[in-house]
């Protein structure tokens, strides 16, 4: 009984507690965690409120928050627009996108850091990763294209489905004909 009993104080004695303090170091405490992120919540909300305490009088100061203002959604309607417009017109979407493949790689560099400046350094980590995955998806088209004929061959509407192929025995189970008792029965009504 002692045994147990010192080693039950040995972890949990003292207000300790050994098995949460070793699994805390493999995940997070949840609660801790929680309030972690209350307090980060309530400074970024002071700072957003100190932003705006100071009073915009001047029309210099009004005209530069709503420039300011003006990118995001620019970027977002000029997005959807292209959307709309490779629906409406895909030949035209199509020759225009042929001339932005075009653009040197340079200038989507330069692009990249004056629509950072608006947006953060992070888009230019996205808009990257988005032109690997683009050009991933790019690299499958051709099997895709594959997939999709190989499909097609499948369909029991097109020509050669039921082509046996190579497959000798089955050629010749084809060919050959078969006891068929029904047939045979109305061959032998159609007679009389």
């Amino acid at each position: 009984m002692g045994l147990i009993q010192g080693f039950l104080s040995l972890m949990f004695g003292g207000g300790r507690n050994v098995i949460r303090e070793t699994a805390e170091v493999f995940t997070e405490n949840a609660e801790a965690g929680a309030k972690r992120a209350v307090s980060v919540q309530g400074q970024a909300m002071q700072q957003f409120g100190a932003e705006f305490a100071v009073p915009r009088a001047g029309w210099f100061d009004r005209f530069m928050d709503g420039l300011n203002r003006l990118p995001r959604p620019a970027l977002a309607l000029g997005t959807l627009g292209l959307f709309v417009t490779a629906m409406v017109d895909p030949l035209w979407f199509a020759a225009r996108m042929q001339g932005i493949a075009l653009v040197p790689e340079p200038l989507w560099w330069l692009l990249g850091v004056i629509v950072s400046f608006y947006f953060g350094a992070r888009h230019q980590v996205k808009a990257q990763q988005f032109q690997r995955e683009v050009a991933t998806t790019m690299a499958r088209v051709p099997q895709v294209m594959e997939n999709i004929d190989r499909l097609d061959r499948m369909r029991a509407d097109s020509p050669g489905a039921a082509d046996p192929g190579p497959d000798v025995k089955l050629s010749i189970a084809v060919l050959s004909p078969e006891d068929n008792p029904a047939l045979e029965a109305w061959k032998a009504r159609r007679r009389r």
